[in-house]
C-alpha cells in the first residue's frame, strides 16, 4: 500500500481542503462526505489534499491568499487557484458546487 501525503504529483488538479480541528463543519463534511470520496470522479480528477491552516503552509501553497474561515476548499490546478468555496454547505450542495467548479478545469475530467 502507498500512502501519500502532501501534493499529489500524478494528477494535475487537488481538492484542498483548509481546515483545523476545532472546525465542526470540518467534522460534518468528514462523516457526510470523507468516506465516499476517494473513491468517486470527482476524487480521480481532483484528490482531495487536507492542510490545517494552524499549521504552516506548505510551500507549493503559500500564494494561496485569504484563507480565514474553516473549512475552505480551493481547487488547484498546476498549482494554480482555480475556485474556491468557503464553508460546506451541506452533501447535496458540495457535490453540485464541485461538479460546477470541476468544469472550470483546462484539463475535462470523467463526467461523475
Amino acid at each position: 500500500m502507498v500512502l501519500l501525503v502532501g501534493p499529489q504529483a500524478a494528477s494535475a488538479a487537488e481538492l484542498v481542503l483548509f481546515e483545523s480541528d476545532t472546525c465542526e463543519w470540518c467534522e460534518r463534511f468528514h462523516k457526510e462526505v470523507g468516506p465516499a470520496y476517494p473513491n468517486t470522479a470527482e476524487a480521480k480528477c481532483a484528490p482531495l489534499r487536507r492542510v490545517d491552516i494552524h499549521d504552516p503552509r506548505p510551500a507549493d501553497l503559500t500564494h494561496i491568499k485569504g484563507i480565514v474561515f474553516t473549512p475552505t476548499f480551493v481547487l488547484i490546478e498546476d498549482g494554480q487557484e482555480v475556485s474556491r468555496l468557503v464553508g460546506y454547505p451541506g452533501e447535496d450542495f458540495f457535490w453540485s458546487l464541485l461538479e460546477r467548479d470541476l468544469k472550470k478545469l483546462h484539463r475535462p475530467c470523467a463526467a461523475p
